[in-house]
């Protein structure tokens, strides 16, 4: 052998070898994930329907991947506070951040120091309930024709609660008053409890909230469900109709819950998370726990879950616009 091609084969060996090395090495460090806890921050305080899926998917991901997920709740600025702090975390599967539909519209309606759909890489939607449109009993209202019929007489003169100005309750609001030719009247609350104390007292009329914060009132009879705003019923209240089958067409509102992590997370350990949180959504007492909220698991691919994500962006662009909200 010419000793130019011993040479070439000498260095395709030791290239060989730096492959192999390299190929050994990242099959460790991806089979010693997690080494540590990892942190879920959570874009709201306790107490509320995205903490209570983030601790209640915790515990069986900490089971899964033997390490403690801790969740961090990061209330403040809509949860932009959370996701900035999720942005400029590493990209190395130790901070994940847990969200919901309401960052979204926060996003549409407010500059933001981080892009939603670039800082982040999407791991699963978790789960998701429905948007109710529901009023006081006390109201003859039954229908969503009889509540047509009331808002085209008296223009204005029904109030709709919301969880403050540009919330995703504001924008699903005047999405259907759009799509119906009414006219109702914004009352803003800085939160879901005190627009549920007005509510049930009859102070506002009516309400479009999610199915997790109102399916005990409605259950108990202190609020009237008019209608669901997913595509077909719900398997929790089937005497409910949709709004679609109400002839409202294309109408669906789902307040959601998914996990994102920070841009550039190695694909193996994407996957390893997307695996556990799907079988931890699909475990019979978790889906029984959020049945509860009429709430249903997903558990959908990260690839499902950045197709979802990008629809739900054009859907409430749109509504902001016909809301006359922007972020300029």
């Amino acid at each position: 052998m010419k000793l130019s091609s011993q040479r070439n084969f000498v260095a395709l060996l030791l290239l060989l070898s730096s492959c192999l090395c390299l190929y050994a090495n990242a099959r460790d460090i991806t089979a010693d994930y997690p080494i540590k806890p990892i942190r879920m921050t959570v874009s709201s305080g306790t107490g509320g329907g995205l903490d209570f899926v983030s601790r209640l998917v915790s515990v069986p991901l900490s089971e899964a991947l033997g390490q403690s997920v801790v969740v961090d709740n990061r209330a403040g600025a809509s949860g932009s506070i959370a996701a900035e702090i999720t942005a400029l975390s590493p990209p190395d599967g130790y901070t994940l951040m847990m969200l919901s539909a309401s960052l979204v519209v926060f996003g549409v309606a407010n500059k933001t120091r981080y892009d939603l759909y670039k800082d982040f890489d999407a791991i699963a939607q978790v789960a998701a309930s429905p948007y109710m449109l529901t009023v006081h009993p006390g109201l003859n209202i039954h229908s969503i024709k009889d509540l047509i019929t009331q808002a085209k007489t008296n223009p204005e003169k029904l109030s709709y609660a919301s969880t403050g100005n540009a919330s995703l309750a504001n924008l699903a609001t005047e999405l259907f008053s759009h799509q119906t030719g009414i006219r109702l009247t914004h009352v803003p609350y800085r939160g879901v409890g005190a627009a549920m104390t007005d509510l049930l007292s009859g102070q506002v009329q009516l309400s479009f909230l999610s199915g997790g914060s109102v399916f005990s009132q409605i259950r108990s009879q202190k609020l009237r469900a008019l209608a669901v705003a997913s595509a077909t019923r719900s398997k929790y209240s089937t005497e409910i109709p949709t709004l679609i089958e109400a002839g409202v067409e294309h109408f669906i509102v789902m307040q959601w819950h998914g996990l994102l992590a920070p841009h550039g997370l190695a694909r193996s350990k994407l996957d390893r998370l997307n695996r556990e949180v799907v079988r931890a959504v699909q475990r019979p007492d978790v889906a029984a726990r959020l049945a509860l909220d009429s709430t249903e698991p997903v558990g959908s691919s990260p690839e499902q879950f950045t197709e979802f994500l990008r629809k739900e962006k054009t859907q409430w662009l749109r509504a902001a616009k016909i809301a006359r909200i922007n972020n300029d």
